[in-house]
This record gives structure tokens, C-alpha cells and sequence, in this order.
């Protein structure tokens, strides 16, 4: 049975990030995509880097290859300034988990966020993850959404 996803990782790029850990966590993505079924259309990926705004942004409809997306990764900008968690969760929410940037309706979405530490503003970062956690509760058709903190 195939299991279709859509993945987005949300990758911190702040200023508290040193350049070692940097190349830790591309590499870590990038091993990661290694291991997921994209070549098939099964998994889609995107990807975005944030720090005092949202930047690198690749959505899923951008690569349908291992090797397309191992160099989306690859190319991740590291911005090295705040910590603006809530402005790139809020930008997943909108711009990315949507058809015209390569959501499926039907597909479960998982997003995958990446920091060192808390958010420039913790409440609003609180309400951008109950939102999508109280609609999905509410509404049947409403996608899955997974949230991991990797501590770097």
C-alpha cells in the first residue's frame, strides 16, 4: 500500500545557527530525502528557511526527484538574523500546503520544523500551531499535520 505525502521542512535559519550546524542540518535533510519515496510522485516535498522573515522557499511541486530536491536543499539560504517562527509557520499555513504550490486536497500534509530555540514572538507561534490543530479537529476533511522540534 502506498502512503502519499506532502512534506514541508521549515528550517531555521537564524543568527544563532553557527555555520557547522548549518552543514549538519543540510546534510541531515538531504539524507533524509534519500530515504523517501519522490521519484514515484508518492512523497512531494518543499522546503523554506526562515530567520527574521521567510526565504529559500521551494514548494512541492518544484522537484519530483530525489536529486531535484536534494539540490533545492542544497541551496537553502542560511540568513543569520532573528528567530520569526511564526511568520514561516504562518506562510506554510497559506502559500505552501495550497494546490497552486503542489498540495494535494487528498494528501496528509506533515510539516517538519527545524530550530534551536524559541520563537521571537512564543504566543503567536502558539496560535499559528492550534490553528491548524483545532481545524483539523473540526473539519473531517481537513489534512493531518505533524510537528516536530529537532533540537540542532
Amino acid at each position: 500500500m502506498d502512503c502519499f505525502v506532502d512534506v514541508v521542512f521549515v528550517v531555521d535559519g537564524s543568527d544563532s545557527i553557527i555555520d557547522t550546524e548549518w552543514t549538519l542540518v543540510i546534510s541531515f535533510l538531504n539524507q533524509l530525502v534519500s530515504r523517501l519515496d519522490i521519484d514515484s510522485g508518492i512523497t512531494r516535498v518543499g522546503a523554506l528557511t526562515f530567520s527574521s522573515s521567510v526565504d529559500s522557499v521551494f514548494n512541492l511541486d518544484r522537484y519530483t526527484t530525489v536529486a531535484g530536491v536534494q539540490s533545492g536543499i542544497s541551496g537553502l539560504v542560511h540568513q543569520k538574523d532573528g528567530t520569526n517562527t511564526e511568520e514561516a509557520l504562518d506562510y506554510v499555513r497559506t502559500d505552501m500546503l495550497i494546490s497552486a504550490a503542489g498540495g494535494r486536497p487528498d494528501v496528509p500534509n506533515v510539516v517538519i520544523v527545524m530550530t534551536d530555540g524559541i520563537s521571537r514572538n512564543t504566543a503567536d507561534t502558539l496560535v499559528c500551531i492550534m490553528w491548524k490543530l483545532m481545524k483539523q479537529d473540526t473539519c473531517s476533511n481537513e489534512h493531518r499535520v505533524c510537528l516536530m522540534h529537532a533540537c540542532l
